[in-house]
C-alpha cells in the first residue's frame, strides 16, 4: 500500500471513529442495578427505563418482595440503588446498622390505610379484637399513630411525624387501650394474606397494590400532600455513589414531568407524586 493511501486510511479511520464519539450517547454501555419493590416502584422505574436508555444508560430492574433486601444488597454492592423506602425507614436502617446510604431524590408518597375484611366500620370493633401491624420499628410504629388517629389506642409523644427524624412509637408507648385489643406484629408483605385472619389490618400502600385490594374500600385512608409528606419514598443510593452522573440521570427522569403525569394517570389517586 502507498504511503498516501496508507495516510488516507489513517484518516478516514480516524474520521469515522470522531463521528462515532461525538454522536455516542453520554452513558453507552453503562448500567445501573436497582433494587425495587413491585408495586408501584418497579413500575416506575420501568416507565422511566427507555427515558435515561436515551442516554445510553441501562436500567437493570430488581424486584424485591420484602424491606430488608435492597438496603442490604445495596450495601453490599449488589446494587447501584434501591428505590422503595421513605426517609424515617431509611434512618432507622443507617442507625440500627451503623450504615450511610443516602437518600436522593424523593418520587412519590403511598397512602398507608386501615383495612379490614370483617368490618365496614371502626366503631364495630369489638372488645378483645386483633389488630395487624407491620414488624419492623418503623412501620410498625407508623401502624400505632394509625390505631390512634383512629381512636383506638393513646400512645405517649407527638401524633404525627414532622420530620424524618421524629421517633416514632412502639407497642411500649401505649398509654391507653381501652377495647383490650391484640396487638400482633407481622411482616408487612405478608399482611393483605393476613387479613381473614385478623380485625384489622394497618396495611402500606405499595401491598395494598400488589395485592390488588380495592382501595376505597378501607376504613380510614392516610394520604400524603404532593411534595410536603414525610413518607415520600426515595431513590437510595451509597455515599460514594450519590454525585455518580449516571445517579444524577436516573434521579431526574424520577423527578421529570413525564414521570409526575404518569404516576397521576397510572394510579389515579391511590400514590401521589412527591415533588
Amino acid at each position: 500500500m502507498s504511503p498516501f493511501k496508507t495516510g488516507l486510511f489513517k484518516t478516514l479511520i480516524s474520521t469515522v471513529l470522531s463521528v462515532a464519539l461525538l454522536g455516542a450517547p453520554a452513558f453507552a454501555g453503562e448500567k445501573l442495578v436497582v433494587g425495587a419493590t413491585a408495586v408501584p416502584h418497579a413500575e416506575i422505574l420501568e416507565f422511566v427505563k427507555p427515558i435515561v436508555a436515551k442516554d445510553g444508560l441501562e436500567l437493570d430492574i430488581r424486584v424485591f418482595s420484602d424491606y430488608i433486601q435492597p438496603n442490604a444488597q445495596l450495601v453490599s454492592k449488589q446494587l447501584d440503588a434501591n428505590y422503595y423506602q421513605y426517609r424515617p425507614f431509611l434512618n432507622d436502617y443507617n442507625r440500627e446498622r451503623g450504615t450511610a446510604l443516602v437518600p436522593i431524590v424523593p418520587v412519590h408518597v403511598e397512602p398507608f390505610v386501615a383495612y379490614s375484611q370483617k368490618i365496614t366500620s371502626v366503631d364495630q370493633i369489638k372488645d378483645g379484637a386483633t389488630v395487624a401491624i407491620p414488624n419492623d420499628p418503623v412501620n410498625g410504629g407508623r401502624g400505632l399513630l394509625l390505631l390512634q388517629k383512629l381512636g383506638l389506642i393513646k400512645l405517649k409523644g407527638k401524633a404525627e411525624l414532622d420530620t424524618p427524624e421524629d421517633p416514632l412509637p412502639s407497642q411500649k408507648d401505649i398509654l391507653e387501650n381501652p377495647k383490650n385489643l391484640k396487638i400482633v406484629e407481622l411482616e408487612s408483605a405478608i399482611l393483605p394474606r393476613a387479613l381473614s385472619q385478623v380485625d384489622l389490618a394497618a396495611l402500606n400502600g405499595n401491598y395494598v397494590l400488589e395485592a390488588k385490594l380495592d382501595l376505597d374500600k378501607s376504613l380510614y385512608i392516610e394520604r400524603g400532600q404532593d411534595g410536603k409528606n414525610v413518607w415520600g419514598e426515595y431513590l437510595v443510593t451509597r455515599p460514594e455513589n450519590k454525585d455518580d452522573p449516571a445517579i444524577k440521570l436516573l434521579a431526574k427522569a424520577l423527578n421529570s414531568d413525564a414521570t409526575r403525569e404518569f404516576i397521576k394517570e397510572r394510579y389515579q389517586g391511590q400514590v401521589y407524586p412527591a415533588f
